[in-house]
């Protein structure tokens, strides 16, 4: 029996389940995914063989990761429910899956682990809104569970009723981010950068100021505020963002992600 089976292995699967092999170890980690080609990557990666389908992993692991895309939500558990056993814990990876409609589709009596994780795990900085089914985990499954989701970045433990936020804070965001760094190295290869010195600038930047907000744990506010000096050049570009929007756009952003997590939710 292995701690961590994995359905899916994909975008978000495939950095959870390397964090998972380096904190756990080769033989706590089994896998598989929809298709050959990919089950053999992994193994060609990992050299851990995989299983051939859902039901093989369900039978055979403790916490079972379910890394699949929510539209085939129903047709996995559906495909599982009679493979899942007692006091097996499901970890869900699905933006709009609510806790209850698994337990709905499995069985009442299982412990559910919400989760929004993002892609910069696959660097190990990932940042993960977390939440727990109303059952009681004990101290051992909770060390696990922090184990994991500390071995590939931060998380945060919030109630199930914030998580479509919290896909809209961390899940989602690192694609507004991905185009902040291009938009910005585009402006600046207009005026004659090199366009891969234009990223390293733009990227790090990024990174750098990220990490002043988490480390000095100022207001993001009076950090810009120190950036900006009067009648300076950081306060005319900040101006400039008022005037075209730019906190509306990644307000306006937010909304259209939360309303797209209700709608799955819905579904």
């Amino acid at each position: 029996m292995a701690l961590f089976g994995f359905l899916g292995v994909g975008n978000m699967g495939y950095p959870l389940l390397k964090a998972a092999i380096n904190t756990f170890g080769k033989d706590e980690v089994i896998y598989t995914s929809a298709t050959k080609a990919r089950r053999e990557a992994i193994f060609q990666e990992t050299g851990i063989p995989y299983l051939e389908d859902n039901r093989a992993v369900t039978k055979q692991c403790e916490y079972l990761i379910l890394a699949v895309k929510p539209q085939i939500y129903p047709h996995i558990l559906d495909e599982i429910k009679d493979a899942v056993h007692e006091n097996q814990i499901i970890i869900s990876l699905a933006v709009g899956i609510t806790i209850e409609s698994i337990k709905k589709s499995l069985s009442k009596t299982i412990k559910v682990v919400r989760a929004m994780p993002n892609t910069p795990a696959l660097v190990s900085k990932g940042m993960t809104g977390i939440s727990f089914s109303e059952d009681d985990f004990s101290e051992d499954e909770r060390n696990i569970i922090d184990r994991f989701f500390s071995s590939f970045g931060k998380y945060e433990v919030f109630d199930e009723n914030l998580m479509n936020a919290v896909a809209c804070a961390s899940g989602s965001s690192p694609a507004y981010a991905y185009l902040f760094i291009e938009a910005l190295a585009d402006s600046v290869v207009s005026y004659g950068i090199p366009r891969d010195k234009a990223y390293s600038l733009a990227a790090q930047t990024l990174l750098g100021a990220a990490s002043m907000v988490m480390e000095t744990g100022e207001h993001p506010g009076r950090l810009k505020d120190r950036v900006c000096s009067p009648g300076g050049t950081t306060i005319a570009a900040v101006k400039a963002l008022e005037e075209y929007g730019f906190r509306n756009a990644i307000m306006k952003a937010t909304d259209a992600c939360y309303n797209r997590s209700k709608e799955l939710s819905k579904n």
